[in-house]
């Protein structure tokens, strides 16, 4: 007999092992008794805690950060258009995203000229 090479090998699922009849394959814990086994399931997809324009505003600030005006100009041209397009559902927030992007502009505004008041 080969050693299996893998753990997908090891299970006995490629060669006609357990695969649960939905194709996720099980494995035997040392712990468990015999015939009883666990399915091997993929990790949960992760939450999002953040909207869209959210993760767009923060990459804006990042930019500025770096000083990198150039993405930090093309951040805000996305953010903008995404907050004044027509939305599918009403956006209860609509004030403060433009109170939000107005500050934005007026970062970018200040960082690109030091020297003058806004």
């Amino acid at each position: 007999m080969v050693a299996p090479s893998s753990l997908w090998e090891e299970s006995g699922a490629q060669a006609g092992g357990d695969v649960n009849g939905r194709g996720v394959a099980s494995f035997m814990g040392a712990d468990e008794p015999d015939g009883l086994r666990s399915p091997v399931r993929p990790p949960a997809a992760p939450r999002h805690t953040r909207r869209l324009t959210d993760k767009i505003l923060i990459a804006f600030h990042h930019a500025c950060d770096q000083g990198d005006y150039e993405v930090a100009e093309e951040m805000l041209r996305i953010l903008e258009m995404m907050i004044t397009r027509r939305a599918a559902s009403p956006d209860t927030n609509r004030r403060k995203n433009m109170e939000s992007l107005v500050a934005a502009h007026e970062r970018l505004w200040l960082l690109r000229h030091p020297d003058r008041e806004p």
